[in-house]
């Protein structure tokens, strides 16, 4: 054999060697996650909704709602989202379902006190937005009766109210119910509910940390027991989903109406009594997001508003309809651009 033959066959081993590590090489990316945005970008199937009241970011950042704060972690996150002006409960929850602001949905300060005789809120929300694109149900389940008002009875919206006239009505057994109310609408039984199966929307109101702030002091030691109890509940709402088999292709939002008193809840290093109140509140909320298709590790560069909820659930879904809302997705928590999924029903443009 010459020595142009030996040389010949080097380099052939050596292409092959190349070709061999290169591909082995890839294969390990893939298996590690070097490639998120083909390997684990699951478009969202199901999504749950967090709505909280009365907990600042400093709250969750700070360690008191671990699994809350997880979620920030793990997930995309901004601290400084903003509510309406002023954030009233009742006001704001109608701008998260409708994308508009208060003059457009005129859903006004009057609305923080109950009325019987008052009429269901007229402006469309994100549920009458999901089912017209594309045929989605939704579960909501509400801790203040004022906010009946805002949802109207569908067929493609099962709510449940359990508010403050029943002190029964925790997060602890909110979060059982929404089991119970899951395994069933699972089990292709019917139980008498709307629904036949885990909803693509889940809106959970969970308002006690405002609740108990107001009422015993935000530096109480009931609210900090007020702040696990939430974060319990949602933990074991998202386990919920883990034994349904649904958690892989689930994107969770939390998300609030207000973050409790603008001023610190002591005075001259003393707290606040118990039974204080305020009527100016923080409009300042945290934005979570965390699961299917949702970046890993990434603070949100983008500003966000309370209103932005409703159109990035749409476009999570692959969902389009044209609307008259002042709500924009929040495209950079994608790592993949939904694929699109609305259907002949949704309204057409006017050309």
């Amino acid at each position: 054999m010459n020595t142009s033959q030996v040389t010949r066959n080097r380099h052939s081993g050596d292409s092959l060697f190349r070709r061999f590590f290169m591909v082995w090489s890839l294969a390990c990316l893939a298996l590690i996650g070097g490639t998120p945005s083909i390997v684990s970008a699951t478009q969202a199937e199901h999504i749950i909704l967090v709505v909280l009241e009365g907990i600042k970011s400093s709250s969750i950042q700070g360690g008191a709602t671990p699994t809350l704060r997880q979620l920030a972690q793990d997930g995309v996150v901004t601290w400084s989202a903003h509510s309406i002006t002023p954030p009233l409960t009742v006001p704001a929850m109608a701008s998260l379902l409708t994308g508009l602001q208060v003059e457009k949905h005129r859903v006004t300060a009057e609305w923080e006190t109950y009325d019987f005789a008052r009429a269901f809120m007229r402006s469309p929300t994100v549920f009458d937005y999901m089912d017209l694109a594309g045929g989605k149900d939704t579960g909501v389940f509400l801790m203040d009766e004022r906010l009946y008002q805002l949802v109207r009875p569908e067929i493609y919206v099962d709510s449940q109210v359990c508010g403050y006239t029943k002190p029964q009505c925790t997060p602890e057994t909110a979060s059982v119910y929404i089991k119970d109310f899951l395994k069933k609408v699972t089990s292709q039984k019917g139980y008498g509910f709307r629904l036949f199966g885990v909803p693509n929307l889940l809106l959970v109101h969970l308002p006690t940390a405002a609740k108990v702030g107001q009422k015993y002091g935000w530096n109480s030691p009931k609210y900090s027991t007020a702040l696990t109890s939430i974060d319990t509940a949602v933990d074991q709402i998202i386990q919920t989903y883990k034994e349904l088999g649904v958690l892989d292709k689930t994107m969770v939002i939390v998300t609030g109406l207000n973050s409790g008193p603008v001023s610190s809840p002591s005075e001259n290093g003393k707290s606040a009594s118990a039974g204080s109140k305020t009527s100016e509140l923080d409009a300042t909320i945290p934005w979570i997001a965390w699961g299917a298709n949702i970046k890993k590790k990434h603070p949100i560069a983008q500003s966000v508003s309370l209103l932005d909820t409703g159109a990035t659930i749409m476009y999570a879904l692959g969902l389009e309809t044209h609307t008259e809302w002042d709500s924009h997705p929040i495209n950079e928590i994608f790592q993949a651009v939904p694929e699109r999924r609305t259907t002949e029903n949704e309204l057409q443009k006017i050309q």
